[in-house]
Formats: C-alpha cells, sequence, structure tokens
C-alpha cells in the first residue's frame, strides 16, 4: 500500500480525492487543507506521494516545491492545478513535481499519473541493478519445453549480437518485457542502461519534456537542462511496451528521432545525438492498424526490423507444471508461507485452462492460491472462484476456446473477473495484473457492461 497526502484549500476535492483513492484499494490517504501545515505534515506522515494545488492562502504549491527541494527524503509530488499554465507547469518540474495536470482530470488519467512516479521508481532500482550486473545475463531464466519456444529463443540469441530494432508481438502477458530483457543482457549494450517504458502512458501534457527533456532556455533564460528517456538510455536500450497504442502525434515524433538519431530538448533549438537500440512490443496487428489508418507503415517498417512472435501460454503446455513451481516459490517467500507441493488436481485445472492472460495471470493465480491455502500443498479450495468456475464450465475450457478469436477470449475473460470482483474495476485489474487504464480501456473496446 502506497501512501498518499493531499494538499489543497478546496475541501470539496479532498474529500473526492480521499474517496477515489481508498475505493482504489492501493492507498492510505491523508488531507491536508492548509498549506502552512505542509512541510510538518510530510515529515510526519512520510507519504510516498503528495497531490499539491498550486494556488493556496498562506503557501503556492511552487513554495511546497521549493520547501521539499531541500527535503532529506522527499516525496514524488504531483500537482492538480486549476490552472493551465505552461510556465508554471515548467516552473512545477524544474522544482521536482513528476506531471501537472489540469483540474478538472479524468478519474483514468489520474490514476495513471498517480501511479507513474511509483513505476519509474522501480525502473530506476531496476536500471541500478542491471549497471550492478545483478540481474540475469541471458535467456537462461526462460525455461521452456516447448519446440516452438526453443526455437524463437534461438533466433532471439542470434538477432541479440547485433544492433538492429526488434519488435515483439503476442498476446498480453506472455512474457515480451522478458524476451526484451535478454536481448539487451545478451547484445554489446549489456553494460549499459535498460531503460523500460509503457507507450500506452505517454498521454501526459508533459510527455515531450519526459520523452525529450527539457531545456528551460525559453521559458527562464537560465540554461538548465532536465534528461529525458533518450538521454537516460543513451548507449543501452530503450523498451517501448504497448508500441501499438501510442498516439499519432506521438508516432510522427519517434519516427524523426530513430530515423535520423537526433532529437531536440523541449526549449532547445541545438540538435543532440542519440545511440540506442531500440525494442518495441504490442498485442495488436500493427498491419490492421495500419489499415484503419491508426498507425503509420513508415515507423511500422522502422520498427520491424527483427520480428518475434511470443506464443500464448496454452501452446506451451508443458511449461505451465514447472511455471506453476515456479509461481509457487516466489510468492511462498514472499508471503513468508511454506508451500512445498500442488495436487495433481491442481495440475490438471492448471493443464485445462485457455489463459487469456498468458503466464501473468498465471502468475496472478498462483499468488491467491498461496494466501488463501491451508497447509503446505496447494489445493483446488485455495484456487480463485474465477479460474474454478472457468474450468468446471466447458464453454470455457481450452478444448473449446480454440476456435473463438483471442479478442473473443479476452472480452469473456474479462466479463468473468469483473463478475468475480463485483465490477471493481481496480480489484479485476489487480486480478489480470494490468492498469486500471488498460482495463478501462479494454472494457470500452469489447463494449462490455458492468
Amino acid at each position: 500500500m502506497f501512501k498518499v497526502l493531499a494538499i489543497d484549500d478546496d475541501q470539496a476535492v479532498l474529500n473526492y480525492l480521499e474517496v477515489f483513492l481508498i475505493q482504489s484499494g492501493e492507498f492510505i490517504v491523508e488531507c491536508l487543507n492548509d498549506s502552512r501545515k505542509a512541510i510538518e505534515t510530510i515529515s510526519h506522515f512520510k507519504p510516498d506521494l503528495v497531490l499539491l494545488d498550486m494556488e493556496m492562502p498562506y503557501f503556492s504549491g511552487l513554495d511546497i516545491l521549493l520547501a521539499l527541494s531541500e527535503h532529506a527524503d522527499r516525496p514524488e509530488v504531483l500537482v492538480l492545478s486549476g490552472a493551465k499554465n505552461v510556465k508554471l507547469a515548467i516552473q512545477a518540474t524544474k522544482l521536482g513535481a513528476c506531471d501537472y495536470l489540469t483540474k478538472p482530470v479524468e478519474e483514468a488519467k489520474l490514476l495513471a499519473s498517480i501511479k507513474k512516479p511509483f513505476k519509474i521508481r522501480d525502473l530506476k532500482t531496476e536500471i541500478r541493478t542491471i549497471e550492478n550486473g545483478k540481474a540475469d545475463s541471458s535467456f537462461e531464466s526462460i525455461a521452456t519445453c516447448s519446440s516452438e519456444m526453443r526455437k524463437t529463443l534461438n533466433y532471439v540469441k542470434k538477432i541479440a549480437v547485433t544492433d538492429n530494432p526488434v519488435l515483439i508481438w503476442g498476446e498480453s502477458g506472455t512474457g515480451k518485457e522478458l524476451i526484451a530483457k535478454g536481448i539487451h543482457n545478451s547484445s554489446k549494450r549489456k553494460n549499459a542502461p535498460f531503460i523500460s517504458i509503457n507507450a500506452s502512458e505517454f498521454a501526459s501534457e508533459l510527455f515531450a519534456s519526459e520523452f525529450l527533456g527539457l531545456n528551460e532556455e525559453a521559458f527562464s533564460g537560465a540554461v538548465t537542462n532536465s534528461a529525458g528517456l533518450l538521454e537516460k538510455a543513451n548507449g543501452g536500450t530503450l523498451f517501448l511496451d504497448e508500441i501499438g497504442d501510442l498516439s499519432p502525434h506521438f508516432q510522427v515524433k519517434m519516427l524523426r528521432v530513430f530515423q535520423d538519431g537526433e532529437y531536440y530538448q523541449v526549449g532547445s533549438a541545438n540538435r543532440q545525438k542519440v545511440d540506442i537500440r531500440l525494442i518495441t512490443a504490442t498485442n495488436k496487428d500493427l498491419q490492421k492498424e495500419i489499415q484503419k489508418g491508426e498507425f503509420r507503415t513508415d515507423l511500422f517498417y522502422r520498427l520491424n526490423v527483427c520480428s518475434v512472435y511470443v506464443i500464448p501460454l496454452y501452446k506451451r503446455a508443458g511449461d505451465i507444471p514447472n511455471l506453476a513451481r515456479y509461481f509457487v516459490n516466489k510468492y511462498s517467500k514472499i508471503h513468508e508461507r511454506k508451500i512445498s507441493d500442488i495436487s495433481e488436481d491442481v495440475l490438471n485445472l492448471l493443464n485445462r485452462y485457455r489463459y487469456p492472460g498468458n503466464i501473468r495471470e498465471l502468475g496472478s493465480i498462483i499468488n491467491t492460491a498461496v494466501v488463501m491455502v491451508n497447509g503446505r500443498q496447494l489445493t483446488r479450495r485455495s484456487l480463485p472462484e474465477y479460474f474454478l468456475e472457468a474450468t468446471s464450465n466447458s464453454r470455457y475450457r481450452f478444448n473449446n476456446t480454440h476456435n473463438k478469436s483471442i479478442a473473443q477470449v479476452e472480452k469473456e475473460h474479462i466479463e468473468r473477473i469483473l463478475d468475480h470482483t463485483k465490477g471493481n474495476r481496480s480489484a479485476a485489474a489487480g486480478i489480470l495484473e494490468i492498469s486500471r487504464v488498460s482495463l478501462i480501456s479494454k472494457i470500452k473496446k469489447y463494449e462490455i457492461n458492468i
């Protein structure tokens, strides 16, 4: 659970934020309507994130950001302002704000922006791990009995030593990021940064400064640079997941960067060179997206120099028992449980399921089972209710889903999860191990009634 402190002089806004965040089930929330007590409350409450209004009596949001710049354990700060002011946004960013949103904010966008700093924090930890040589160094961690998957890994090992762009495609949850990490760690860039970013999160008003970096000469007269993702990844690998969700506007920017190997920071007239290995991933059929006018043809061919298809889990049936045991060991350690075995009944059920969420969903199922089990062996009783219903209902069994499209299977799966959570989107997103934003997008896409 993350701790969030909301600071705003409007009590109605605070009431809304408190209810909204508590309902998500992911945050401990405290609210403050007196800016004079901001630093004291931050020191006492020790939040992971501060939601900060800009225009308040006594001390403004900028005053608080300035005070926090000298704070030993400063939290992340997300600005929620009623003023749509580019210069104010730049100032806030300069003082350390991770994002700047103008009120009113769509709930999906707000939740995504709130979660973003935590993802970035995890990313920084991951980068440090890689730099310290502690991360997996090759594809050895990807164990498989599937002949098709072994062919894929052999191909990936060959292209890893090149510097060619790679497009990894396949269903959600198949392990595309793990493949990307393996490529990086088997390449000549293995000692340089590996930056992993979800392209669907580039809807922020501050995308340009986040991705390209910020030069404040144009705004303040002072030359102050803020490194973007391109600069951070320079010399290493940039992994862009869900590239199919990138807006047409940002597709143009992306094409220019990777076509010329040059870019301009926001506010700068000076070109900067960048040397990165680009790896992208998608669960969409980009050829169909091109036909619909949603994805640029020239960008597709720029990305698709080396194409890697990751097969879904149901085609790797022989891997399911080993993966299940891996997750039992992993989550037993996390939850401090002593689970030593999986019953044959459970293994049979696991082998019968279609896994619309693939390896990610299998991990989620085992995670739940480890928490719920009584004793040292996973049994049928410890499995999630939706999974038991799915495996007991013939219309959801593998043998009866092979004639359905991926979209049909995914829609039915999401409907079952939402039914299981009684319509709670945050809980459903947690089970599916996707963001709440992605879930809302899929609900709209499939016209699911809640």
